[in-house]
Formats: C-alpha cells, sequence, structure tokens
C-alpha cells in the first residue's frame, strides 16, 4: 500500500445541517484536499486540541490519549485505509498493533498526539479533488462560450463547473457528492 500524508486544513460546517462538519484534509506533498463528514463531537474535539484548548476535566479522547501514555504504548500514526460505500475507515497504528477506528476519532487522536496522518493513495485518488485554478475557470468558461464550435457542454462538463465551484466556495459535503455523481456516469460509459 502507498501512503500519503495529510494534514488537517480544516473544518466546516455542513450545509446540510443534520449536526455534521466536513473534515478537510490536504495532502503535504500537493495539492488534492479530501473531505470527510464527521459528527459534532468529533468536530468539537479536533477544533479544541488544535486551538490549544485544555478543558477542565479530559474529555474521550483526552482520556484515551492518557490511557494509551499510562500504559506506555505510544501512538505512531493514522492510517485511512479504506473508502467503501461512501465510508471512509481507518486503523491507529500503537506500538506496532493496527486498532480499528473511525477517521474521525482517528484525526482526533493524531492531533493530540501530533503523528502524520496518511490515507492509501487509491483513496485520495478516488475521493480528492484539487483546488480550482483560474486557468480551470478560464478553460471551463471558453469551452462553453465559444461561438466557433456548436457542441453542447456535456453533463460531465457541467457537474464538473459545479465541482470546482463547490471547493472553491468550501462546500465540501456539496463537492463530494458532486465527485460521486460524475464517478456514477463515468463508470457508466
Amino acid at each position: 500500500m502507498e501512503k500519503i500524508q495529510l494534514t488537517v486544513l480544516g473544518l466546516s460546517a455542513s450545509p446540510a445541517g443534520n449536526n455534521a462538519y466536513a473534515l478537510i484534509l490536504k495532502e503535504i506533498d500537493g495539492k488534492r484536499r479530501m473531505p470527510i463528514v464527521i459528527g459534532t463531537f468529533e468536530a468539537q474535539s479536533i477544533a479544541l486540541e488544535m486551538e490549544g484548548y485544555v478543558p477542565p476535566r479530559p474529555m474521550t479522547h483526552d482520556l484515551l490519549k492518557n490511557c494509551i501514555e499510562t500504559a506506555g504504548l505510544k501512538l505512531e500514526e493514522v492510517i485511512i485505509n479504506e473508502l467503501k460505500d461512501g465510508t471512509f475507515y481507518s486503523k491507529l497504528i500503537i506500538s506496532g498493533m493496527e486498532i480499528d477506528s473511525r477517521p474521525s476519532d482517528a484525526i482526533a487522536m493524531a492531533v493530540r498526539f501530533d503523528v502524520p496522518i496518511f490515507v492509501d493513495a487509491d483513496i485520495i485518488d478516488e475521493a480528492g479533488s484539487e483546488p480550482p485554478t483560474e486557468d480551470t475557470y478560464s478553460d471551463n468558461f471558453n469551452r462553453q462560450t465559444s461561438t466557433k464550435k456548436s457542441t453542447p457542454v456535456s453533463l460531465i462538463d457541467n457537474l464538473q463547473l459545479k465541482l470546482d465551484k463547490a471547493i472553491e466556495d468550501e462546500d465540501y459535503e456539496l463537492a463530494a457528492n458532486l465527485r460521486d455523481e460524475i464517478k456514477k456516469i463515468l463508470e457508466k460509459q
């Protein structure tokens, strides 16, 4: 498995509501970003740790960190290792042992231990996307407005434009849905 290192770029409230947030991960040595929808508690836990806030009593992830350290173990890394039916799966690597975890919990632990977050290369190839550039908008605009060609813009092109805009607007839940729709269409072709 080829691993690609990620960093937490930020958190964004999900426009769909339902107490969900988009956790935005970015590859360290590249431009791709990968959104993961997480719950309120995990988003709060990640945000508080990243802001350096120390609660008066340990929160669940702090308690788990204390247990790992007290047992003389070490969290070495976090790996997002599977994407199945739109759901991400991950593992904590604790003193050489692989422990199954939800990505949101694994990342909450990674920020507490200051350890690397990795993703399987196939997963970021499937679920990641690059932020649009000015050239992307120019090329898409020129394709849509060209009078030299009478070829209509395809559904894929329209969806890609919407995807680019959603990423620019940091609407990562919409971006993930658009990415999945494009993928479904391409698989049928």
